[in-house]
């Protein structure tokens, strides 16, 4: 196996799970192939097998899926094998065992400009950790676009100058020469956060005057409840003397 250079072979089936299982069996994956040649004529899709161990053997450890692989495909009906420059465009994990299942390789022009991702690299420790400020990352990686040669490894964010509150945007990151953000510009990269126990404090201090009202509340409902029963009782004694003029009438006849 050498790095950068990977050999597959055309697909002659299409959306059979048993013959993508038998493969794997072997080691092997299936996969696509697109994009556009060094004579900028258009690849259209064609589907490939490809040995995973092979694979992984071509990926330079540094540029990992950014690396330039010179792809050799055999078994083309009727052609010769053909090489074009791919890179790694998408790959499918299994869920659970977390194994490549399904590789996209993207044909590229190594002359043009492409679009790729660069894993961020956060270095340094932030002012308002003094304070107790805490490192929130948004992202990890941008897409960026450029010349194949020109795609850095990775792209560097100190964070050293960050005081609470503060936020380091896309527009912030420093880029090298020959490259090109596709990620707006306007969107937060890492920020630096307030502690949590003072997030946490504020909220009781919010909360403490509703239970200070809610307490006062208390006394002046008892205090319109006392009043009501006063009046309550008033009205039952004014009812009681009614009821008796209402009785007396009645008692003369039993006297003959």
């Amino acid at each position: 196996m050498e790095v950068g250079k990977l050999t597959v072979t055309v697909r002659n089936f299409s959306g059979h799970k048993g013959q993508a299982r038998k493969l794997r069996t072997q080691g092997k994956v299936p996969g696509v192939c697109y994009g556009v040649s060094t004579d900028g004529g258009k690849i259209e899709p064609l589907s490939i097998v490809i040995d995973v161990k092979q694979l992984k053997g071509a990926l330079d450890p540094v540029r990992k899926q950014n690396t330039v692989l010179n792809v050799t495909i055999e078994g083309e009906a009727g052609a010769q094998s053909r090489s074009v420059h791919a890179l790694v465009k998408e790959y499918q994990l299994h869920p659970i065992r977390r194994e490549i299942t399904h590789v996209d390789l993207l044909a590229i022009d190594p002359n043009k400009e492409v679009n790729a991702d660069v894993p961020l690299e956060f270095i340094g420790k932030p002012a308002g950790a003094i304070n107790g400020g805490q490192i929130r990352i948004v992202m990890r990686k941008l897409e960026v676009r450029a010349k194949p040669s020109d795609i850095p490894v990775t792209l560097t964010v100190d964070v050293s100058p960050l005081e609470i509150g503060d936020v380091i945007h896309v527009s912030g990151v420093t880029l090298p020469t020959g490259v090109a953000v596709v990620t707006g510009r306007d969107l937060a990269v890492v920020t630096c956060a307030a502690p949590e126990e003072e997030a946490a404090a504020v909220v009781a201090e919010g909360a403490a005057p509703a239970e200070g009202a809610a307490a006062a509340a208390a006394p002046a409902a008892g205090a319109k409840d006392a009043k009501a029963a006063p009046a309550a009782a008033g009205k039952d004694a004014k009812a009681a003397p009614a009821a008796g003029k209402a009785a007396a009438p009645a008692a003369k006849p039993a006297k003959k």
